[in-house]
């Protein structure tokens, strides 16, 4: 989200959810649906499929490293 200049108050308006819930979604309190991981992604992420875009933070880490 970051290199896109994407903010948990753009996803939380876009999902018309609160903003502490986009970032406990993020920070791994709660899952995603999978129509809201498909909504993120068409809206903002077309360029990348849904795989690479909800990876947790140690499956990134562990391909970082192979």
């Amino acid at each position: 989200m970051a290199r896109k200049n994407i903010k948990g108050k753009d996803v939380a308006q876009f999902l018309g959810v609160r903003q502490a819930t986009i970032y406990d979604k993020l920070n791994g309190h709660y899952g995603f649906s999978f129509y809201e991981a498909l909504a993120i992604k068409n809206c903002f992420f077309p360029e990348y499929d849904l795989e690479y875009l909800f990876k947790q933070d140690n499956e990134v880490r562990e391909n970082a490293t192979t």
